[in-house]
């Protein structure tokens, strides 16, 4: 998927019926989001707690900022709710994967969480056993879709359409002159492949905007190939290339070297996904070439996994509540004073509130 006319056609087949939004309908006004405690949006009511689970969540890399915080979200939540927990890691293979399910399977766990794992048809005969067996399944970007699943009791994501359409407008609406965009994704995974569909219709429909080229790189393998990916794009489009678009972090952490070697500090970088530790320190400081991220609220999805569960080994249905994503610039990074960016959501009173049977806090 390294040249246009390829991320063009799966554009295509990505969009089919996709409501498609133009640049001219941008939305800055999370950039300058007031750093107060918001009213909850979340579920008002919900299950008392349900102590003395055991749960494994598995990881398809740890190393990801996203489901690594995530799982600190979950594990702090866990904690109040005296749940037993074990994390192991997938390490980015689909073997390791399926045999770390096998082993949880064997376990007897109550539950088991996918983090950042494509649950397709692969797992079904995991998925089956997992039925039989009253193993509840949960996701976190299991899926490209926020909800349960025919699979998973629950997935939890921010709309992936939220996410890829804030990032592209980010640009659009802070840039001046020609803009021309390169796009890293990770075609392994369908919400990566749709955040990236999404991005490339925002930026093929800006008149101004030229699409230069998606391109294909897994994001464990960031770190080894994007010098090589750097040289080659600046060779091919050089001063045309002014912006780059991706669907994690993770690109950024490798390509800041690279693009001062090639003198190319004037490409700016914006990520749909994930506020990783080391994107905010690097946005936070002004001067980096990543000047924003989408990032979800991961702390906050941790709590919702918990929760969710909770109301499974209830028997209650899932909340059906969807978290927003936040565009975090180094201005409300600086305002938040070393605060969780989900901080200004008051989602642990809340959620502790469902759990004790307590007054719904507002």
């Amino acid at each position: 998927m390294n040249s246009l006319k390829h991320g063009i056609s799966i554009l295509i087949a990505l969009l089919t019926g996709m409501c498609c939004v133009t640049s001219s309908a941008i939305d800055t006004s999370v950039v300058n989001i007031p750093v107060k405690k918001s009213n909850w949006d979340g579920p008002v009511d919900g299950p008392p707690k349900q102590t003395g689970k055991k749960i494994t969540f598995i990881t398809q890399d740890s190393r990801n900022g996203g489901v690594s915080s995530a799982y600190r979200g979950f594990y702090l939540a866990a904690i109040e709710l005296g749940w037993s927990l074990s994390i192991v890691d997938g390490k980015n293979d689909r073997a390791t994967i399926r045999s770390l399910f096998s082993d949880a399977l064997r376990q007897h766990q109550d539950a088991i969480i996918l983090g950042g794992i494509e649950f397709d048809d692969s797992f079904q005969d995991l998925s089956m056993q997992a039925k039989q067996e009253k193993v509840i399944l949960a996701g976190w970007h299991a899926n490209a879709k926020p909800g349960p699943t025919k699979d998973l009791f629950v997935n939890i994501t921010t709309p992936y359409e939220e996410v890829g359409k804030k990032a592209a407008e980010f640009i659009i609406d802070n840039s001046k002159g020609e803009i021309g965009v390169i796009i890293f994704n990770d075609d392994r995974f369908g919400i990566a492949n749709a955040k990236t569909a999404v991005m490339m219709d925002i930026v093929i429909r800006c008149a101004r905007c030229k699409l230069l080229s998606v391109e294909n790189m897994q994001i464990g393998h960031a770190n080894q190939e994007m010098p090589g990916a750097v040289l080659r794009l600046n060779q091919l489009y050089g001063k045309r290339w002014t912006h780059t678009l991706a669907i994690n972090d993770a690109y950024f952490d490798a390509i800041n070297v690279p693009l001062v070697r090639a003198d190319r500090k004037d490409i700016q970088n914006v990520s749909a996904g994930d506020g990783s530790y080391n994107a905010l320190s690097r946005i936070k400081s002004g001067i980096s070439q990543q000047v924003a991220t989408v990032a979800e609220p991961f702390a906050l999805q941790g709590w919702q996994l918990a929760d969710e569960l909770n109301r499974a080994f209830s028997g209650w249905p899932p909340s059906g509540y969807i978290s927003k994503p936040i565009v975090i610039t180094s201005p409300l990074i600086n305002q938040l004073k070393g605060a969780e960016i989900d901080s200004i959501l008051n989602y642990k009173e809340n959620y502790s509130a469902i759990w004790t049977g307590k007054n719904y806090l507002k």
